[in-house]
């Protein structure tokens, strides 16, 4: 009986000790994930619009999330999202998607030229950092568009636009009429 106690404690030590052994690369995985990942907080789009107009969108900075309902409000959808790096690049308040543009090209602003000089103008393709659709809103050099660098979504990483996974955007801007209303919180 002594034996059978110590090969079953020696073996819940040795459980104990690998598990242990892998706590700090759990921890990293899981603090890698945390960062890169949206905790989407709930929103209604009641608390933010007094009706659905052709359609809604929310987008959410804190919680790094694109609320969507259409004009009906029988599709609703959240997609993760990239945001604004800093506060003073973050705008807040109400618009609209006012143009939408497939194989968007890109030029930098005047205030991203101050900050990167080395930025330049961008045709369409896999390295233009707006993606494959942008839709613009009623706010000069303000968009919600794709990125091909998925790394970006889920964290404060654009000069103030808000940004999604390429599909994500490309099935977002398949609902989307000009119109669509769009508040930033």
């Amino acid at each position: 009986m002594s034996t059978l106690m110590s090969r079953r404690g020696a073996l819940i030590s040795g459980l104990a000790m690998a598990g242990s052994l892998a706590v700090p690369a759990i921890a990293r995985a899981n603090d890698d994930a945390r960062r890169n990942a949206s905790s989407f907080t709930t929103q209604r789009w009641q608390d933010h619009f007094d009706t659905l107009g052709v359609a809604t969108i929310v987008s959410d900075t804190a919680s790094r999330a694109l609320h969507f309902w259409s004009g009906d409000g029988s599709d609703y959808r959240v997609y993760p999202t990239s945001v604004p790096v800093s506060e003073e690049l973050t705008k807040r308040g109400y618009t609209e998607i006012i143009r939408k543009k497939v194989g968007p090209d890109w030029t930098p602003t005047a205030s991203m030229m101050e900050r990167f000089p080395e930025y330049h103008y961008m045709p369409p393709g896999p390295d233009n950092p707006l993606g494959t659709h942008a839709m613009y809103l009623g706010w000069p050099a303000y968009l919600i568009h794709g990125t091909h660098d998925t790394r970006k979504i889920g964290r404060q990483s654009s000069d103030g636009c808000i940004g999604l996974y390429n599909e994500k955007i490309a099935e977002l801007f398949q609902l989307c009429p000009v119109g669509t209303q769009v508040r930033l919180i």
